[in-house]
């Protein structure tokens, strides 16, 4: 049975754009979170990443607080927290205080992989080799550490214990999917940057799911990014911010968010493109016609069970009005 009616998500990556500062990048964090949450959104996740000044996401759980206190009932977590930068303990005792200040609130994303170059990731102290191979064993400690009284050992995080801070794996691999599927868990696939091994990953998680206490079956999550407007034209135009945020990534610049551009002919070459809208290619775009067709015949083939958006546009009004779309989009389907 096709899902239609599914649970909508937000990823912020905190961009900032073009003649602003992180300050103004925060603020506006807060502020689409709050737009969100009217709008009947069910998380809001924010990212984490070191060494990129054209995002403001590198104190990940500090935002999170952030977005908590000047919400009221969005579930707010980390989309997500890198593990191979933190000893779990400390990220323990972190989301344990969040979800002790905002209780039924906070989500827990982890990630394997760094979220920066080598080099940063060995300024960030932990090893940058061992602790990639050791993710495994650090999720369990974590589902440890927030799990009940009697299940500690020695070390345990205060607070945190009790807590039952819910745990997302979250990957761009296969490896990440069968990790998620041997512990139960909910697993977050990002095809908004690297969707090549996105069928295969799903079909891993699903056929090896072993119901858990967390899980009795599979719940797949998708990242995807879209780009919604009164019109397809309007949406094309407005796609162009997105594509120059990834032919950023392609050339290994840092740019801010850039305003949306009439051709991006004049801008790109064409190897570039062809790099650019590979890394990009689940992008929902267009009119609210459009989006509803483009997921319908998404959940045909895939049947997800919560689509998380993230939304590249300059305007932060227009990125707004995006996610009122793809709200109506979806719920209409």
């Amino acid at each position: 049975m096709i899902k239609k009616n599914i649970p909508l998500s937000v990823l912020n990556l905190v961009p900032l754009r073009t003649g602003e500062g992180p300050k103004e990048a925060i603020d506006a964090m807060v502020d689409l979170a709050q737009a969100v949450e009217q709008m009947g959104y069910t998380r809001y996740w924010i990212a984490e990443h070191h060494n990129t000044p054209s995002l403001a996401s590198s104190a990940t759980a500090i935002l999170i607080k952030h977005t908590l206190e000047n919400t009221e009932k969005i579930r707010v977590g980390a989309g997500g927290i890198m593990l191979p930068n933190h000893p779990p303990l400390v990220v323990a005792e972190q989301f344990g205080t969040m979800e002790t200040l905002y209780p039924n609130r906070v989500d827990l994303g982890l990630g394997r992989a760094p979220g920066t170059d080598m080099l940063t990731a060995a300024a960030l102290r932990r090893n940058k080799h061992e602790s990639v191979y050791t993710f495994p064993n650090d999720v369990k400690s974590l589902l440890q550490y927030f799990g009940p009284k009697e299940n500690q050992g020695y070390v345990q995080a205060f607070p945190g214990v009790g807590t039952n801070v819910p745990i997302y794996i979250l990957g761009s691999s296969t490896d990440s999917a069968k990790l998620a599927a041997s512990l139960g868990l909910p697993y977050a696939f990002a095809s908004h940057f690297a969707p090549q091994q996105m069928e295969q990953a799903i079909e891993l998680y699903r056929t090896r799911f072993q119901p858990s206490e967390y899980l009795d079956k599979p719940y797949m999550m998708v990242c995807l990014n879209v780009i919604a407007a009164e019109t397809d034209e309007e949406a094309r135009r407005e796609y162009t911010s997105l594509q120059q945020f990834f032919l950023n990534v392609v050339r290994g610049t840092k740019s801010p968010l850039q305003p949306p551009v009439e051709n991006m002919n004049q801008i790109w070459s064409d190897e570039e493109k062809a790099m650019v809208s590979a890394s990009i290619r689940f992008t929902f775009l267009g009119s609210k016609q459009s989006i509803r067709e483009q997921f319908i015949q998404f959940q045909n083939k895939y049947n997800v069970d919560e689509l998380m958006a993230v939304t590249y546009i300059f305007d932060r009004k227009k990125q707004k009005k995006s996610y009122e779309i793809f709200k109506e989009a979806v719920d209409g389907a």
